[in-house]
């Protein structure tokens, strides 16, 4: 669900309501609400994420798949390893993954 619902926050209590108006047989409960701007970043970082795990599928499947010929066992391994490398140097750490950093 991508839908957002605009509502108002009091900046005393925290207390939210819809932009309607009560007709008094509201029942308060608790519940939980993420910022829309905070579930924007966790997309973001999600997709993010999901493409750094296919580039790195991407690179295992080619491992498992290529047989070098004869001789040339070394050069194949130092090439991957190279290509390895460079993706997990690519590899942007994301803001959940520093939070303890702070």
């Amino acid at each position: 669900m991508t839908d957002t619902v605009k509502a108002w926050q009091c900046i005393g209590c925290g207390s939210v309501e819809a932009p309607q108006t009560c007709i008094g047989v509201c029942q308060h409960r608790k519940v939980e609400f993420v910022y829309a701007f905070e579930h924007a970043e966790v997309l973001r970082q999600l997709a993010e994420v999901g493409a750094q795990r296919d580039a790195l599928a991407g690179l295992l499947r080619r491992f498992v798949s290529v047989r070098p010929r004869d001789g040339a066992w070394a050069a194949a391994l130092t090439r991957f390893q190279d290509e390895a490398r460079r993706a997990l140097a690519g590899l942007a750490p994301t803001r959940a993954s520093s939070a303890g950093t702070r």
